[in-house]
């Protein structure tokens, strides 16, 4: 009985995003790329917290929120205002900047 080979098609990573959640540009493709930028703020957030000593507590001491606030936002930051991102990493004394495209011009704003 002879068997018959198949072979695996290699797809890049952004190839197998364009074809599972759709071409960037597509709503659900801008959906995903910003639920993923969130992500990524919450760990940041964390992980330079844990990298200057901080407790959750004492962060939120820092900003004048309470420890939950700082989890909730360590775990989401999709409800979160920009001010309090800035207080955020304020108190962590790390820099932020933020670029905004408007009709394929871009602003950079530094905080």
């Amino acid at each position: 009985m002879e068997t018959k080979k198949k072979k695996m098609k290699m797809m890049t990573l952004d190839q197998m995003k364009d074809k599972d959640i759709g071409k960037i540009g597509t709503a659900e493709r801008d959906i995903y790329e910003f639920d993923l930028r969130m992500e990524v703020l919450g760990d940041m957030i964390k992980s330079v917290r844990k990298e200057r000593k901080l407790t959750q507590e004492q962060l939120g001491e820092l900003i004048g929120v309470q420890k939950s606030q700082i989890s909730k936002l360590e775990r989401n930051t999709k409800n979160v205002t920009i001010e309090t991102i800035l207080k955020v990493f304020r108190a962590l004394k790390a820099n932020v900047k933020f670029s905004v495209e408007i009709n394929e011009s871009e602003f950079k704003v530094a905080q």
